[in-house]
């Protein structure tokens, strides 16, 4: 296999991209696959001109120069058109001639892929493979002190609530003085994180929720899908699949016309209904869906013309205090479907999260609150946002629950953690660990992508183009002759392997615990790590 060879005018060479395309002249067959279906347009098929050096023997003779012409593939070096890893050229070639290579050691890149006077904007997860959930270990194991239990036969109930949870005593008495309590629903811990329509193709749309909807009717798992923001198609508004789904509305309010305007004709209302001041990606920021992905359909549903990029503010135009928002938002959102519905604010892992947090204790409409760390994905975000900024989840969901035990409320309002859950496979195991930290539920959208659709993405910005439509896979993309080659029935299928798998994983983990009545929620005696500065920040075990 050798690189390919040819002369493109840049600034840069083959050899300082991350990504090379390797092209063995000998098998390749000239077929064209692989030139078109690169979604970046990285490599290109064409006549070529390659210079051959005779150099003869000794100094009788002079070097000569000769040139051929072959029919080849060719990497182009433009910052642009960088190869991003993505496979797919493997994929379709019937001779395996070609394929990517990463060159950890290329990083010119990095200075040339800021073009047009534009900071870099992609898709993913931050550039990091390390994580501390991964570090955590599962330490107070019941042997002769307090019996195990047996994960394949024991019962096990792997439930939790979203609502406010009133004591006995005030429930009593809220229910004696106005006749209502707040809503709770009994869920699954596991949540798949918003991703909205318009950010994912209508296909793995459609496998998401055939996926959520088989796994609630036929194996009893009450798994809950939030919408992210855009809204959602308006057939799903009205049927009776909507209680499987979380809607959730940001500061543009995009789909929120067509969702007001349902409400009469909904048949079922919503699991819950989320409020997104931010995201672990881009903390202080808004949404972005870039005008590749804004045809049509997503245009007539978030109420914008098409082809246009549509970025959300940073926080919602009308409120400017936490006491603020918690008093129109939370109670107008729990208003309109008649205070039925749990109501809680989303927001990014910050400093400022346990601030938060104690405005929503002393209001009975708030639901919860879920906390999104520095690893969580998304669609579109500035690269310096996705790798600089944010709160790890684990230190910010400790600190929270710790509050709300210094305050006896800590089996009151539940905690959601979101972030960078599973990045590097361990979603059963990152998922208790932040449990036992405090957690009631946690969400997870990245990892329900690579694990359900296939998604190509890594944390070494291997592909990582959500945000420009053009999705090898058609998962993130608005292009019918992109997304037609994932199919909704395969996406709902593994969906529903891979929640089964979670859950005998999960019951793995507790089953040694002694605990299947309830989730261990805060129980950290039961963690440990080999490192001690984050033994004392977490107020678990240090242990080596």
């Amino acid at each position: 296999m050798q690189p390919a060879q040819g002369i493109t005018p840049s600034t840069l060479s083959v050899k300082d991209l991350p990504w090379q395309v390797e092209w063995d002249r000998a098998t390749c067959a000239l077929c064209g696959r692989c030139t078109a279906v690169c979604p970046v347009n990285a490599i290109e098929l064409g006549v070529h001109r390659q210079r051959i050096v005779d150099a003869p023997v000794g100094l009788a003779k002079r070097p000569s120069n000769a040139h051929t012409v072959y029919h080849g593939v060719r990497q182009r070096t433009d910052a642009a058109y960088a190869c991003v890893g993505c496979g797919m050229c493997s994929m379709v070639c019937p001779n395996n001639a070609i394929r990517p290579v990463h060159q950890a050691e290329a990083t010119a890149l990095r200075f040339h892929n800021n073009r047009g006077g534009q900071p870099r904007t992609r898709g993913g997860r931050r550039n990091d493979p390390l994580g501390l959930l991964d570090q955590i270990k599962f330490i107070r194991i019941s042997m002769l002190t307090d019996p195990a239990l047996d994960a394949g036969r024991h019962e096990f109930e792997l439930r939790t609530l979203l609502g406010r949870i009133l004591p006995p005593e005030e429930g009593m008495a809220a229910l004696h003085d106005n006749g209502w309590v707040p809503p709770v629903r009994e869920i699954y811990p596991l949540v798949i994180g918003g991703m909205s329509f318009g950010a994912l193709s209508p296909n793995m749309w459609e496998g998401l929720q055939m996926g959520v909807a088989y796994l609630n009717e036929e194996m009893g798992m009450p798994v809950r899908m939030c919408t992210g923001e855009g809204g959602c198609p308006p057939r799903l508004l009205r049927s009776r699949f909507l209680k499987y789904v979380i809607l959730q509305i940001a500061s543009g309010y995009f789909g929120w016309d067509e969702i007001l305007h349902a409400i009469p004709e909904m048949k079922e209302d919503p699991c819950a209904i989320e409020i997104k001041y931010g995201q672990g990606a881009k903390p202080g920021d808004g949404g972005l869906l870039m005008w590749h992905k804004v045809n049509k359909l997503i245009a007539s549903i978030r109420g914008v013309p098409p082809g246009v990029s549509l970025p959300s503010p940073p926080t919602h135009q009308t409120k400017y205090s936490i006491e603020e928002a918690v008093a129109k938002m939370i109670q107008s959102m729990s208003m309109a479907w008649g205070f039925r519905v749990p109501v809680y604010p989303k927001i990014s892992g910050t400093a400022t999260a346990l601030a938060v947090l104690n405005n929503l204790v002393r209001n009975p409409y708030a639901a919860g609150l879920a906390i999104d760390g520095e690893d969580g994905g998304t669609g579109a975000a500035y690269n310096i946002s996705m790798n600089h900024m944010g709160h790890p989840i684990a230190s910010n969901i400790r600190d929270c629950y710790n509050a709300l035990a210094a305050q006896g409320r800590q089996n009151e309002i539940p905690i959601m953690a979101g972030g960078g859950i599973g990045k590097n496979g361990n979603l059963a195991h990152n998922a208790a660990a932040l449990i036992m930290l405090g957690a009631s539920m946690v969400q997870s959208g990245k990892y329900i992508m690579q694990a359900a659709a296939g998604c190509v993405g890594s944390e070494v910005d291997r592909c990582n183009i959500c945000n420009i439509g053009r999705c090898p896979k058609g998962i993130t993309s608005q292009d019918p002759r992109v997304y037609r080659r994932l199919d909704p029935e395969k996406v709902a299928e593994r969906l529903v392997d891979v929640y089964l798998a979670f859950d005998t994983e999960l019951k793995k983990v507790f089953a040694p615990l002694g605990r299947s009545t309830s989730l261990p929620v805060g129980m950290s005696d039961a963690l440990g790590i080999a490192d001690r500065n984050a033994a004392e920040r977490l107020g678990i075990r240090y242990v080596v």
